[in-house]
């Protein structure tokens, strides 16, 4: 749990435990694409007691706000993170607890006895990763724990936030109410579109909460799916769709909107609501045998970039540290860093 009322960087999401296993078998059977990210529906349920019974899972601490929390915490002193989501009162949630605690985050979970804590059956097969994410107790939080008396001095006290997309799904009111706070106070509010389907079917939540947005986060697969969703003439431009997010109406426009989009190996392109110019920043490419396990890699960069950002860094050194940090997640299995920590700054 939160041990004091003040934390630089708040953030908010899904906490889930992955379970992770490599199998073009499943990928098959459950008609799943090989790099995506979708929720569990009806005929996906039965991966999970498959995955336990069939697969040996290697289990790690997961979803995608509480990867990025991590990540954060990895770049900034000590006591500097804490992480809000809602989990079940099992073992689950305690072996999250403890993967917070060791890489230095503080917990602050909402906890409900009405559903378990969530899961994602993580399947791998290449260099791609697959995400098959069952909600559970995390679509169980509610708007009253923001308010409640040991997380609201660690809402109010907080100058950075940081929300994952998935959270849009379940959490608007949620998002929208820290979102706003941090615009009237004039603080920094992130947002990472994190899945294509995001746009796609969550178009509605998502323009509710992005006029609120300082810095947002996406992939280029997630870019493709908002220029369509928009109406964009080339979707698949990453430039042009970087620019058309970062000019989109804002609500405090004294902070000019940042708009981060990583392409995976390829370059990541930047964006800035008060430049008609666009920044591309290349990745330092890794030979196949560092390649490890790609699940959490953007949300690595993400947190990286949050926590150089906390920390005062420009944004040219914030992309190089979540480069630094997504390429150190993809040489080891799941969304996890190196330790001993190395220095990234």
């Amino acid at each position: 749990m939160a041990t004091q009322t003040s934390y630089p960087l708040f953030c908010m999401g899904n906490p889930l435990l992955d379970m992770q296993v490599r199998s073009e078998e499943l990928l098959q059977k459950y008609n799943l694409k090989a790099n995506d990210a979708i929720l569990a529906s009806k005929e996906h349920m039965p991966i999970y007691d498959e995955i336990v019974k069939d697969h040996n899972p290697t289990y790690v601490a997961g979803g995608a706000a509480q990867n990025a929390a991590r990540a954060a915490a990895y770049v900034l002193p000590q006591n500097s993170v804490v992480y809000a989501g809602c989990v079940g009162k099992d073992v689950l949630a305690n072996t999250l607890r403890a993967a917070n605690q060791r890489e230095g985050v503080a917990s602050a979970y909402q906890v409900t006895t009405e559903e378990n804590t969530g899961a994602c059956a993580v399947i791998l097969t290449g260099h791609d990763r697959s995400l098959v994410t069952t909600l559970r107790a995390a679509e169980k939080f509610n708007k009253s724990h923001l308010s409640s008396p040991e997380i609201l001095p660690l809402v109010e006290n907080a100058r950075f936030y940081y929300v994952g997309g998935f959270f849009l799904t379940h959490g608007t009111e949620s998002a929208l109410e820290i979102a706003q706070k941090a615009s009237n106070a004039g603080k920094v509010f992130a947002l990472n579109l994190s899945a294509p389907f995001i746009p796609q079917f969550f178009k509605v939540q998502l323009e509710q909460v992005l006029p609120y947005v300082d810095i947002l986060f996406g992939n280029e697969s997630e870019a493709e799916s908002w220029a369509n969703a928009n109406g964009l003439s080339n979707p698949t431009n990453l430039p042009s769709v970087a620019l058309a997010l970062a000019k989109l109406p804002k609500s405090n426009a004294s902070r000019p909107r940042i708009v981060v989009l990583t392409s995976g190996a390829e370059a990541t392109v930047v964006a800035t609501s008060d430049s008609e110019n666009t920044k591309t920043y290349p990745v330092n490419k890794l030979t196949d045998e560092q390649i490890v396990d790609t699940n959490g890699a953007g949300d690595a960069f993400a947190g990286g970039f949050m926590g150089a950002y906390v920390l005062g860094k420009s944004v040219d050194e914030c992309v190089e540290v979540g480069h630094k940090l997504g390429a150190m997640c993809v040489g080891q299995i799941g969304p996890q860093l190196a330790w001993p920590k190395q220095q990234v700054l």
